[in-house]
């Protein structure tokens, strides 16, 4: 990596700092809507970092050795986009600053993945993206282990506030962090003390340092507003092994004489009045959103020792064999290698002649055994329930300190912040990471989750235990809601398979999916294979008809998921003993059907015909399916300890249900 070095322009780092904080005022000024007390408070940090020790490249914004900026404070998202402008970032021009939090525009009110290009990530739920910027750091370790640190060897900056500290979330990733020794994550803390209630010794009085000590990283506490004493104390952190924290002790709204220190200032406009006496204040003499040439030249300079690094890195790599070179690119790209899906294929085939009785975990697992060793992007992890969700192989090995080669992350009893590093896993590129627990315990977990649908990620989550199946750990671990609440959010799959060959194919369609996070529900008890082989993926379908009546005629369309999926097939039989024609049909996945063609989804469900469905979690949903003259067989409470055998039939979710709600529907 290039040496720290100052911008070239002979401007003061405050009064490049001033630029900041004044495209900020401005841009929420003219909005009428933002948080400008954030970036006016931290401008002087963004300086330092920005000017001599982050190495990024406006002109080329993806390289893949540069340095990862994550603004964890997103509210703050003023600070990032006047940084995007004064660097020299295309996509982020005086137009959009103009234009921040207007529909339309790059300069969303929070900062947006996708949107502008200098945002690493979606920031604004507090906490996410601190969490976001441990799963960069395991990144790019995880990625120097593999390919070199002569090709891999960039630094994670993150700013973080007091609301990012108080979130729960940041304790489970500053203990993930530290244990794993990311000495390339240096976390920026706005230590400003002001919190949207006022002062935050209203809610906390947490020794911070202390904390971050205590979760092994190394800590310091500076002005910051002493760009030297930010620039040392950046600089030994760099220098230090450990992740490091450095509490920024600043004032929010520096330099406004009326609002400054006050959380005022946090989430609404200076006002015009107030405005004038801050330019007065720090001798800002310049109209609304004018940045000085010297000034915005010196910061141009600043960008351009980033394009100075990513040339040397390209001639680097350029010098290294080209199957390396190949590999190095595929592998940040996400490119799946070709032929990777052959020992799947076969795993289906074996599934189909053997016939075997399988939990879908175990069926999920063994796939993994087919997948992994062909997949050199795949990172698997568990939070602390590894031999119950099944997500390890023989061929893993566990990634810890000093070992970063490894493929297996052992997150702890940490659902949220094994999610959101995952996130931040994804985000780094190359990787591709699943993560698992029980399907109850996504609710821990749903923020994150909600972050990879929004981002447009390729994460995996691994929900085992996924209905009252799970039998006696009773209703605080049998999901009930789940499978419907995570239905309904936008942007992610749920793939509930029925035996080990849909499971198969849900971990293809997993796979494939480069633009959503998938959750795989998978049973704990075991399950009947029921399907043939085919080597089309008939799950990538949604639903399809899984048995149909001899003459191809049908009174009523059974449709059911998972483990459900062998009652509505024992059901068939028993209506066929009094002459009624049921069609099973197997849906795997609401979200695919629901993008079939119009033709394709009327022949699955039956044109004109009663519609039953049968699925052990909530009834909520089904009707948009069965319609107002069909039954949904599901759950209507909250499960119970007990055997699954014993809490099916207690519950009332059972073939003979099935077949007693067709018989009744049908008037028979």
């Amino acid at each position: 990596m290039t040496e720290p070095v100052t911008a070239t322009a002979p401007v003061d780092t405050r009064k490049m700092a001033n630029a900041i904080r004044f495209l900020a005022i401005d841009a929420v000024q003219k909005a009428n809507s933002g948080h400008p007390g954030m970036p006016m408070g931290m401008a002087d940090v963004a300086t330092v970092l920005f000017t001599r020790f982050a190495t990024v490249d406006p002109t080329s914004p993806r390289w893949p050795d540069r340095d990862r900026f994550v603004l964890s404070a997103g509210h703050g998202s003023m600070l990032l986009y006047s940084l995007s402008y004064l660097l020299g970032y295309a996509d982020t021009d005086i137009e959009q600053l103009q234009n921040f939090r207007q529909l339309g525009a790059k300069t969303a009110g929070h900062p947006e993945y996708g949107h502008v290009d200098f945002a690493e990530t979606t920031t604004g739920p507090l906490g996410q993206g601190i969490a976001n910027a441990v799963g960069l750091a395991l990144g790019e370790r995880m990625m120097a282990a593999r390919f070199g640190n002569d090709v891999v060897d960039h630094y994670t900056w993150c700013i973080a506030g007091d609301g990012c500290l108080m979130e729960g979330i940041s304790q489970e990733v500053i203990s993930f962090a530290g244990h794993q020794k990311l000495g390339k994550l240096v976390v920026l803390w706005d230590d400003n003390r002001i919190c949207i209630d006022g002062d935050t010794s209203k809610a906390t009085s947490d020794d911070q340092l202390k904390r971050f000590e205590a979760s092994q990283w190394h800590v310091q506490a500076v002005d910051g507003h002493d760009a030297e004493a930010v620039a040392a104390a950046i600089t030994k952190a760099k220098a230090d092994p450990r992740p490091s924290l450095i509490a920024c002790r600043t004032v929010i709204g520096y330099g406004s004489p009326s609002l400054a220190g006050s959380e005022k200032t946090h989430g609404a406009p200076l006002g015009e009045a107030e405005i004038a006496k801050t330019r007065e204040a720090l001798g800002w003499p310049h109209a609304p959103f004018e940045v000085p040439d010297e000034v915005l030249s010196a910061w141009r300079a600043a960008g351009a020792r980033g394009t100075e690094a990513r040339r040397a890195w390209e001639a680097k790599m350029q010098a290294e064999p080209a199957d390396k070179r190949e590999a190095f690119f595929d592998f940040v790209a996400g490119k799946l290698p070709l032929g990777w899906e052959r020992a799947l294929d076969d795993f289906k085939k074996k599934c189909a002649e053997e016939q075997p009785k399988v939990a879908t975990r175990k069926a999920s697992q063994q796939c993994l055994e087919h997948i992994v060793p062909a997949l050199p992007q795949i990172v698997g992890g568990s939070a602390d329930l590894t031999h119950s969700n099944l997500t390890i192989t023989k061929q893993m090995s566990a990634v810890e300190p000093g070992h970063a080669a490894g493929n297996y992350i052992h997150w702890g009893v940490r659902e949220h912040g094994m999610a959101a590093m995952m996130n931040g896993l994804a985000l780094h590129g190359g990787f591709i990471p699943y993560g698992g627990t029980f399907l109850v315990f996504t609710d821990y977990l749903r923020p994150a989750l909600r972050m990879s649908a929004i981002m447009n990620q390729r994460v995996i989550y691994v929900g085992t235990h996924d209905s009252i199946g799970l039998g006696e750990d009773g209703p605080t671990h049998q999901p009930v809601e789940h499978l419907a609440s995570l239905r309904a959010m936008p942007n992610v799959l749920v793939l509930r398979p029925c035996d080990p060959i849909e499971t198969a194919e849900c971990w293809q369609i997993a796979l494939h999916t480069d633009d959503a996070p998938s959750v795989l529900a998978l049973s704990r008890q075991n399950l009947p294979t029921v399907r043939q082989y085919t080597a089309e993926n008939l799950s990538a379908r949604g639903a399809y008809v899984l048995s149909e009546p001899e003459d191809g005629k049908r009174d009523v369309t059974l449709i059911a998921t998972g483990s459900e999926v062998q009652l509505a097939l024992t059901a068939q039989v028993m209506l066929a003993n009094v002459g009624v024609k049921a069609a099973v049909v197997s849906m795997p996945c609401w979200e695919l059907f629901d993008e079939q063609p119009t033709d394709y989804r009327i022949a699955v469900l039956g044109k004109g015909v009663l519609r039953v469905a049968v699925e052990a979690g909530a009834a909520f949903g089904w009707e948009k399916y069965v319609g107002l003259e069909g039954a949904v067989i599901g759950m209507r409470q909250f499960g119970a300890s007990g055997p699954a055998e014993e809490l099916y039939e207690f519950f009332g979710i059972t073939a003979q249900a099935v077949a007693d709600a067709v018989l009744a529907r049908l008037g028979r």
